[in-house]
């Protein structure tokens, strides 16, 4: 679809929401396809998990935004879709490589939310595929688990902070959940909360450098549980760590089941967002360091700049592969 002024920041940039949300839509669509191929109980694909991906370019208004995806594995209870974006100017015939994903999703009965049906098999061409998808699957897994066990962690308004602090430019949005953010089961589209957190994270990044920001990437985004209609969510989001040219902010998703549910708040998505500053030309700036006051702070900056340095390797490991075939 083309791109359009409401998709995008003051400078004309699209929200990497936007193509974040775009990506989901079709992961759903192919695997909810996919899920309902074979005589069976009908159902839903839930989205549960998108890999970090990297948002290769930006993406600005009037341009076209061509998704495509595939499934690339399946398990007994859940599926692996590729997505690429590409977009295109309608004026140049100009095109490129936008982003690339990975996304997993679970199906759902239309008649019991709660239940996870099974998955009908692909074939693959090659059974090197098949062996490397199931190696992918069992990795997602187990960081999923990991990710759940570290989400107690809470955001707390700070009163007075100092610029450049991470209470300075910490925030959060308050969204009552209804009808139209919902799959047919009555629970929140992934693209819909992906939209939400990038919103939130763009704040972050903009209220600490008081400059145009776009998103350079996400690491993987875990849905730990489904969030239903009704529900209030609040999502925050706040700085954990800054390089010379990027930083990354740490977004959380809790959910109130407002109507009808006796349950507590509970923690529903959790991710790292990564974003640049650009000048009006679209020149990447220098990013003010963050300054970290507490021991939670600084053990939070650490990590990130573990995270940081360990993705930069990566990169260049890929680019000498690269250079050499």
């Amino acid at each position: 679809r083309i791109m359009r002024p409401d998709d995008a920041n003051v400078v004309g940039n699209v929200h990497g929401g936007t193509i974040l949300k775009m990506i989901e839509e079709a992961g759903a669509i192919i695997s909810t396809r996919h899920c309902n191929s074979q005589a069976g109980e009908p159902c839903v694909a839930a989205l549960a998990r998108v890999e970090r991906t990297d948002f290769l370019s930006p993406v600005c208004i009037g341009e076209v935004a061509n998704v495509s995806a595939e499934i690339t594995y399946t398990s007994r209870h859940s599926v692996e879709v590729q997505v690429n974006v590409m977009s295109e100017n309608i004026l140049t015939g100009a095109k490129k490589v936008t982003n690339k994903a990975t996304l997993w999703y679970v199906p759902l009965s239309l008649k019991n939310v709660n239940k996870v049906l099974e998955v009908p098999p692909i074939q693959y061409a090659r059974k090197e595929q098949e062996d490397e998808g199931r190696k992918r699957y069992e990795e997602q897994k187990l960081d999923r688990l990991e990710t759940k066990q570290r989400n107690g962690d809470m955001i707390l308004p700070v009163i007075n902070p100092e610029p450049h602090t991470v209470g300075y430019s910490q925030s959060s949005l308050i969204h009552l959940v209804g009808p139209s953010d919902c799959t047919l089961l009555g629970f929140v589209h992934g693209g819909v909360t992906m939209k939400l957190m990038d919103e939130v994270a763009g704040i972050v990044a903009a209220r600490h450098c008081k400059t145009n920001i776009v998103t350079a990437s996400v690491d993987a985004i875990n849905f730990h549980e489904k969030i239903k209609k009704g529900c209030v969510i609040t999502i925050s989001g706040r700085m954990t760590f800054t390089s010379n040219k990027s930083m990354e902010i740490e977004v959380f998703v809790d959910a109130d089941p407002f109507v009808d549910e006796p349950r507590e708040r509970y923690r529903a998505v959790s991710a790292f967002f990564t974003y640049v500053s650009l000048s009006k030309e679209g020149k990447p700036l220098p990013v003010p360091q963050l300054l970290t006051e507490t021991e939670d702070e600084k053990r939070r900056f650490e990590e990130g700049k573990g995270r940081y340095l360990q993705t930069k390797a990566k990169r260049q490991a890929q680019m000498q592969q690269a250079a050499r075939q």
